[in-house]
This record gives C-alpha cells, sequence and structure tokens, in this order.
C-alpha cells in the first residue's frame, strides 16, 4: 500500500524579509529629497507595522515606499491588514498595518471548502492556524496547489512541508 502524500498551507511571512523591507524604506526616506525635514518614520511593534508622518499626502507616499519594499524581498502585500488613517499629537497622521501571522479559522474554512469543491480524492484538516491536505497521488495535491493558485484568494498563503 502507498503511503500518502501531504503538504501544508500556512498564511506566515518571513519576519526577517520584513524586518529588511522596513530597514530599506526606512533608509529611502531618509534620503529623498521630498522627506528631508520630514518627521516620517515606520516602527516595527511585534506584528504590526505603524507608519506616521506629517500629513496624509506624505503618508501615501511612505506606504508606498514600504510596499515596494515589501514586494521586491518577496513579501506578499495580501499578508498586510491596513487599518484607517488616523489623527496623532501634533497634527499628524498615523497608520497602522498588522502582519499576517497565520491562518485565520475563517481562511482555513475557505480552503477547505474550495478544495472539496475541486472533486479530487484529497483530505483536507484544519490543524491550528494552518491546513493539512493528503492524498494518495502526488498528481491530484499538484492539481490543489495550481486550484488554490487560479482562485487568487484575498489573503495570502503558500504551500509548504509537501512530501
Amino acid at each position: 500500500m502507498a503511503a500518502d502524500s501531504s503538504f501544508d498551507i500556512v498564511g506566515q511571512v518571513e519576519k526577517m524579509e520584513v524586518r529588511n523591507a522596513v530597514q530599506q524604506a526606512t533608509k529611502e526616506i531618509h534620503t529623498r529629497f521630498d522627506f528631508k525635514g520630514s518627521k516620517a518614520a515606520i516602527e516595527e511593534t511585534g506584528d504590526d507595522l505603524v507608519l506616521s508622518a506629517e500629513d496624509e499626502g506624505r503618508l501615501k507616499s511612505l506606504r508606498q515606499i514600504l510596499e515596494e519594499k515589501l514586494s521586491r524581498r518577496g513579501v506578499s502585500l495580501k499578508a498586510l491588514d491596513w487599518g484607517n488613517v488616523e489623527s496623532a499629537l501634533g497634527g499628524t497622521a498615523r497608520q497602522r498595518a498588522k502582519v499576517q501571522s497565520g491562518l485565520s479559522s475563517e481562511q482555513a474554512k475557505d480552503i477547505v471548502k474550495r478544495i472539496k469543491g475541486t472533486g479530487l480524492k484529497v483530505q483536507a484538516a484544519i490543524q491550528g492556524d494552518q491546513v493539512r491536505i493528503s492524498g494518495k497521488k502526488k498528481d491530484d495535491l499538484q492539481a490543489v496547489i495550481a486550484h488554490l493558485r487560479e482562485a487568487d484568494l484575498p489573503f495570502h498563503w503558500k504551500p509548504t512541508n509537501y512530501r
């Protein structure tokens, strides 16, 4: 009897890549002419990124710089959950972005539902903040990955631990 093959679907990003992108964006802010004398900054606090600037225009530019650096480092922009622009002390603007760490239960259920809708002979099991897909044929597992990539899910995910 052939052993089942499996892989996991996780929703985590590389923290070091996020940190490197923040450092690159901060370096660019300090060298750009339009940010000369500005108090624009990007802070990393746990799973959150906090952007602050003098006004919403500079905050928007700051966000574009950060998103560019993240995408160049291979971090999916779907992994960021942007909050509303808030006004802070001194007339400055601030915006928070929560970095995704794991799949939520709704996201995991959505993935399982999509996999069951394919009709392939695979089993999907939610295990905490990840989903394990197992089946007898590796071709079926690859078809599941292809199906999920085509679905263009509104959140970040990646297949790992393929055996």
